[in-house]
């Protein structure tokens, strides 16, 4: 197990003192977390709309709401001391331009912006808030596509089942391409419906934060009679304002747009013809090819790449700024590594992303992408080890495909034969609903006894999007960041603990849920909670700080 490195003190009396201090923290067993289970009834009632956008941050015994107890959190953490920590956001371009991402930004204090030198030498030039491994480019093939159009980047065994696969999949999108156009048309006219139902609510009631009771209230009002038709159907869907189903709907309308072009060019043979890589001008199949390529403009390419920005907003927005929305850690820093396209990412951005934060100082990695094919799976599992190496944790998404992936591979991941890990230093995050009931976990989300460490919250997540806007999304993908966030909270609060000690406190210390639940993918097949992950709890920040401090402090 790694030693942490000790502070330096001005005496070397004082310096040997905490030198062995801290040996002997890491070298410290984590505790077993308490198996006791919270028997409280499901809360029955809609969240309001000020606990749906937090609901994250809540407690299940005192407020009904499976959130991560991060408000009590911050009570026992009341006057103690962190120290910062540097989270790097391994993922799309992340907008630290934000209003509530700006002050949370990292800043390479080494680089001088603008003047086209690598003033740090560390390999890259003017990387201010991180690096861009994407260049000038956002879309991207699919790994199994990249696989297809040149079947030599993978082995033989998994050319031949790319093969098998791209055909299927080519038939299904023949099969299905009307029913892509008619989604397509469908969930664009809801959307046009519910913007113009939110502008005649925001000029009705004089301003854009009215509630869903609000609406509801309304009564004789021929004018409005249509658009609130259209919100009681939005609310039956389940979400709590015609904001968060805006946000919804344009992600809908994003994704079906991109299918429709997608399998039309599949079908016409055009697909596999695109080679989007040739603007950043590397070769992705060599991991030592143009070293430093890529840029320094770690943000954002267009509005709708807002993956990167509200992953990063769970972990660190700015807390108590009275903007949009409170991070999970106080303390942090946002470092932007832009290694995810609209696409599927290459092994080489991911295991040079992960490396470029590892050498910059992040104490935390948070991955929130994955993929069915990693040609080359060996540079990420290297990048693992080198992070594992330097005492970095990286907080992973399990994925979203209801999978469970002790069969079915997800990449990135810790486990070449998917049980033997190649590290102790990465965590895998499966996502869960607000309902304490049999819905508990998302719908979507992966899982496994073996390979899915611990649940966290990714379903309907308030949080940053591009250009100071705020939004819902769901995935896995937010599970991991909320994850994450917790996870910097002990390496700020309690330094002394290793990447290793903190990832088995998450597991250890999480709320233990004793319940039957629907098994993802299925429509009400119940299953044991406890058989979706290693740990069968979900995260708890209030019980992961009291375990930290017992090992450092002894109390």
């Amino acid at each position: 197990m790694k030693l942490i490195k000790p502070i330096l003190y001005s005496t070397v009396a004082i310096a040997l003192a905490s030198c062995s201090t801290a040996n002997n923290v890491a070298k410290k067993e984590v505790p077993q977390g308490p198996n006791a289970v919270i028997d409280i009834p499901a809360k029955k009632a809609e969240l309001t709309d000020v606990e749906g956008k937090n609901w994250q941050h809540y407690d299940l015994a005192t407020d009904t709401i499976p959130g991560m107890s991060v408000y009590k959190a911050y009570e026992f953490l009341k006057g103690k001391k962190g120290v910062q920590v540097i989270v790097g956001v391994v993922d799309s371009g992340t907008d630290l331009k934000h209003e509530d991402l700006k002050d949370v930004a990292w800043v390479n204090e080494d680089e001088i912006p603008g003047n086209g030198i690598d003033d740090d030498k560390n390999g890259y030039v003017d990387d201010i808030n991180g690096w861009n491994f994407l260049g000038d480019t956002y879309k991207e093939l699919l790994e199994y596509q990249r696989i297809m159009q040149n079947p030599s980047i993978a082995d033989a065994e998994t050319a031949a089942e790319v093969k098998e696969f791209y055909n299927k999949e080519l038939e299904k999108a023949k099969k299905g391409i009307q029913r892509i156009e008619q989604n397509s048309m469908v969930y664009g006219k809801m959307l046009e419906s519910v913007i113009e139902a939110d502008k005649k609510f925001t000029k009705h009631f004089g301003t854009a934060d009215y509630t869903s009771q609000d609406v509801l209230g309304i009564k004789n009002n021929a004018d409005l009679e249509a658009s609130v038709a259209v919100a009681k159907q939005i609310f039956g869907f389940g979400m709590a304002s015609l904001s968060e189903a805006k946000s919804e709907l344009e992600g809908a309308v994003s994704y079906f747009k991109g299918k429709l072009e997608s399998d039309k060019a599949m079908i016409s043979g055009e697909l596999l013809k695109q080679n989007y890589r040739k603007v950043i001008g590397d070769n992705p199949e060599d991991i030592n090819d143009s070293p430093g390529y890529g840029n320094g403009n770690s943000g954002h390419s267009a509005k709708d790449e807002s993956h990167g920005t509200h992953v990063s907003g769970i972990i660190g927005a700015t807390r108590g700024n009275e903007k949009g929305m409170d991070g999970v850690a106080n303390n942090v820093k946002i470092m932007a590594v832009r290694s995810v396209p609209d696409g599927d990412e290459y092994d080489k951005d991911v295991a040079l992303g992960i490396r470029y934060a590892v050498d910059n100082g992040a104490k935390v990695i948070n991955t929130s992408f994955g993929k069915g094919y990693s040609p080359h799976k060996n540079w990420v599992y290297d990048a693992i080890k080198y992070a594992a190496e330097k005492d970095v944790l990286i907080v992973n998404a399990a994925g979203n495909s209801s999978d469970d992936i002790d069969v079915d591979k997800t990449f990135p991941n810790d486990a070449p034969d998917q049980v033997n890990e190649v590290a102790d230093n990465f965590i895998t995050i499966g996502a869960m609903s607000a309902n304490y009931n049999e819905k508990l976990p998302a719908s979507f989300t992966n899982y496994g006894k073996i390979n899915v460490d611990v649940f966290a919250p990714g379903v309907a997540v308030y949080s940053t999007t591009p250009e100071d806007e705020y939004g819902k999304k769901s995935g896995t993908s937010m599970a991991s960041p909320a994850t994450a966030g917790v996870a910097a909270l002990i390496r700020s609060y309690y330094p002394q603990l290793s990447a290793s000690q903190v990832k088995r406190i998450l597991m250890n210390s999480g709320t233990k849920i004793d319940l039957k639940v629907i098994k993802p993918g299925t429509k009400d097949e119940l299953v044991p909670f406890s058989d979706l992950s290693v740990s069968g709890r979900v995260v708890n920040a209030y019980n992961a700080l009291r375990m930290a401090d017992r090992m450092v402090n002894g109390k």
